[in-house]
C-alpha cells in the first residue's frame, strides 16, 4: 500500500491566504478577455507558481462546433463631455468598457449615446460587467447613479481597439504521478477586474499545483487556465485522444468569498470524483451544499457533454449568479477575503489528499469468508459481537469486489475512514486483499 501523502503537514494556512490575495491584487486591474494581451499577460503571471506551457490557437481554427475568433486588444477608451473631460475612463477601471468592443471614434448626442450605455438600476453605485464576444458591437458600462446624472449635450467617444487574426492563448501545467490516470483542475481566465469570478480559481488553483510538484503521487494532475467556453471547448478539441485519462476534475470560481461551500456534482452524479467530494466536505466542511448537476453555470457543462461525459463537478464558496456582486465591479479586493482563500486552498489540499488515498480494491478470497483467526485477524473467543475493527474487516472482505472503493466501503458501512483504512492494512498484509487498477470514472 503506498504511503498516506500529508500535503497540509506544516502549512501556515493564513499565510497562504494572505499571499493568494496579493497576488489576486495584482492582476486585478488587468484587462483580460477570451483572447488578447490581457489574458496572455495573466497567464505567463501563472510562472511566479510554476512553469506552465502556453499552448495558443489560431483564429478561425474549427473547434467542434465552434470558431476561434479573432483576437481582441484595447489600448484606451473613454466618453468626454463638452469639456474635454473624460466622465467614463476604461485606464481607470476595465469593467467600464464591454469587453470585445470595436474601434469607435464619434460625436454623439447623448440620446443616440444612451443605448450603447450600460448599468444597474437596482445597484445604482456599482458598474456591471458587459460583453459581446460574438457579435461586433461596442459599450461601455458605468453606474447607474453616473448614467442618470448626464446631462443632453454632445459627447466623444473614443475606443482604441483592434480585432484582427490572432490566437486564443490557455496555459496547462501537468505533474506526473505514479499512474497515467489524471485528476484534471480547471479554472476560467478570461474576466477583467473581477477577484472572486475568475482571479480567486485562478491563483488558488496555480497555489495547489505549486505544492503538489515534486510530491511522490500515486495518481497524475493536470492543471488548466483558460477562457470560458471557449478556452474549454478550444482544449477538449485539441487534446481528444488523451481525455481517456481523465478519471476526475474540477472547475474552480468564486472561492474567495464567505459563502459555505457549495459542490456541483458531475454529470455522472456518482462518479469517484463525487464521492471523495462529498466526503471531504462532510468532513470538513460545515454547512456545504451539494448540488446535482445541470447543464448551466461554468465549464464543467464542457467537460459534461455527452460525448465527452467526463467525472467533472465545480466547486465553489457562493456559486456564480447567486450573489448580488457577481459580474459587477462589487466583486472587488475587498470582497475577497484573504481567510476564504487560505481555506479554499486547504479544502483542495484535503481533496487530493483523499483522492490519493482511495482505491478500488478486490478481495483475492471471495468464495466464502476467509478464515481469519488463523491469521491473527479475528477473536480468539467465539460468542461475542465483536467490535468495529473486526466489522470493518467483514465489510471490506465483502464489498472489495473491483467495484468498490475505499470511501465506497466507508460510507456504506458507516464506520470511520480511519477503521477502514486499518482493516485494508491488515488483509492486505495478509495476502487477502489487493488493489484493483485505478478507480473507476
Amino acid at each position: 500500500m503506498s504511503s498516506p501523502v500529508h500535503l497540509r503537514e506544516g502549512l501556515d494556512i493564513p499565510g497562504e491566504g494572505r499571499q493568494l490575495h496579493d497576488f489576486v491584487s495584482r492582476l486585478y486591474p488587468w484587462c483580460r478577455s477570451i483572447t488578447g494581451n490581457g489574458l496572455r499577460d495573466s497567464l505567463n503571471a501563472l510562472k511566479q507558481f510554476i512553469p506552465v506551457q502556453l499552448s495558443e490557437v489560431p483564429s478561425g481554427t474549427q473547434v467542434l462546433d465552434w470558431v476561434v475568433p479573432p483576437e481582441w486588444n484595447i489600448q484606451d477608451a473613454w466618453i468626454a463631455d463638452t469639456t474635454g473631460r473624460h466622465i467614463v475612463d476604461f485606464r481607470h477601471q476595465s469593467l467600464h468598457i464591454v469587453n470585445y468592443s470595436v474601434p469607435v471614434q464619434a460625436k454623439l448626442p447623448l440620446a443616440e449615446l444612451k443605448p450603447h450605455l450600460h448599468s444597474l438600476p437596482e445597484n445604482p453605485d456599482w458598474i456591471p460587467y458587459r460583453t459581446s464576444y460574438y457579435r461586433e458591437n461596442w459599450g461601455f458600462c458605468l453606474s447607474h447613479n453616473q448614467l442618470q446624472s448626464l446631462s443632453d449635450g454632445e459627447y466623444e467617444v473614443r475606443i482604441d481597439s483592434t480585432l484582427q487574426p490572432g490566437h486564443l492563448t490557455y496555459a496547462e501545467f501537468r505533474i506526473q504521478g505514479e499512474s497515467a490516470d489524471e485528476f484534471l483542475f480547471s479554472a476560467h481566465s478570461c474576466h477583467p477586474s473581477l477577484a472572486n469570478d475568475n482571479l480567486s480559481g485562478m491563483a488558488v488553483a496555480a497555489r495547489l499545483a505549486q505544492l503538489l510538484q515534486g510530491r511522490r503521487l500515486r495518481h497524475s494532475y493536470r492543471f488548466l487556465w483558460a477562457p470560458g467556453t471557449i478556452g474549454a471547448i478550444t482544449w477538449l478539441a485539441q487534446n481528444l485522444n488523451s481525455l481517456g485519462n481523465i478519471r476526475g476534475g474540477l472547475v474552480l470560481s468564486c472561492l474567495g468569498d464567505s459563502g459555505v461551500f457549495h459542490y456541483k456534482r458531475s454529470r455522472q452524479e456518482h462518479a469517484s470524483v463525487d464521492t471523495v467530494i462529498e466526503h471531504v466536505l462532510a468532513d470538513s466542511a460545515p454547512g456545504h451544499v451539494v448540488e446535482a448537476f445541470e447543464p448551466m453555470g461554468y465549464d464543467e457543462r464542457q467537460f459534461c457533454s455527452p460525448g465527452f461525459d467526463l467525472p467533472v463537478g465545480r466547486l465553489s464558496r457562493t456559486p456564480n449568479g447567486q450573489y448580488p456582486e457577481y459580474h459587477t465591479s462589487a466583486d472587488n479586493l475587498q470582497f475577497v477575503k484573504p481567510a476564504e482563500l487560505g481555506g479554499s486552498l486547504d479544502i483542495l489540499l484535503r481533496i487530493v489528499e483523499t483522492w490519493e488515498s482511495n482505491r478500488m480494491l478486490r478481495n483475492l478470497a471471495p468464495y466464502g469468508e476467509p478464515q481469519l483467526g488463523k491469521r491473527g485477524l479475528y477473536r480468539t473467543t467465539g460468542g461475542t459481537s465483536g467490535n468495529a475493527d473486526e466489522a470493518a474487516l467483514l465489510w471490506v472482505l465483502n464489498l472489495a469486489d473491483g467495484a468498490h472503493s475505499l470511501l465506497d466501503i466507508t460510507k456504506r458501512s458507516g464506520l470511520p475512514l480511519a477503521t477502514v483504512s486499518t482493516a485494508i492494512n491488515h488483509l492486505e498484509k495478509a495476502g487477502l486483499l489487493t488493489e484493483t487498477n485505478g478507480l473507476q470514472k
